[in-house]
């Protein structure tokens, strides 16, 4: 179960550098301003069209790729593991030589206060 653990979190991680990535790649709407002063390289390195329909798939596959593995890791996370006991459970009792036996002292009945009895009360 901890290889599934490491697994997801390195798809998770990787998933999410690339949608960083893919983001910082593409242009924004106010990029094309600037394309026709003489920056269009973009245009040029993915084609006629840009390089918008390439990237934002790259992108949305990455972030399906990240939020599927978020949801597999929070599923392998919420499993309960299986403990069959505490820590100290399997640890050696030592019996010291000489040392007396613990005692159990059988609970006593608690005894109701007299109907006279006014030591309780705060003087007026």
């Amino acid at each position: 179960m901890n290889t599934m653990h490491t697994l997801i979190v390195v798809l998770q991680v990787l998933s999410a550098l690339a949608i960083i990535g893919l983001v910082l790649l593409q242009h924004g709407k106010g990029a094309d301003m600037g394309a026709s002063f003489g920056s269009g390289a973009s245009g040029s390195l993915f084609g006629a069209t840009g390089s918008s329909n390439f990237l934002s798939k790259m992108t949305a596959l990455a972030a399906v790729i990240f939020f599927s593995a978020t949801l597999g890791l929070a599923f392998v996370s919420n499993r309960p593991a299986h403990v069959d006991g505490g820590v100290m459970e399997n640890a050696p009792v030592s019996e010291v030589p000489g040392a007396p036996a613990a005692t159990v002292v059988p609970d006593e009945k608690p005894v109701a206060p007299a109907a006279n009895d006014r030591s309780n009360e705060v003087p007026k």
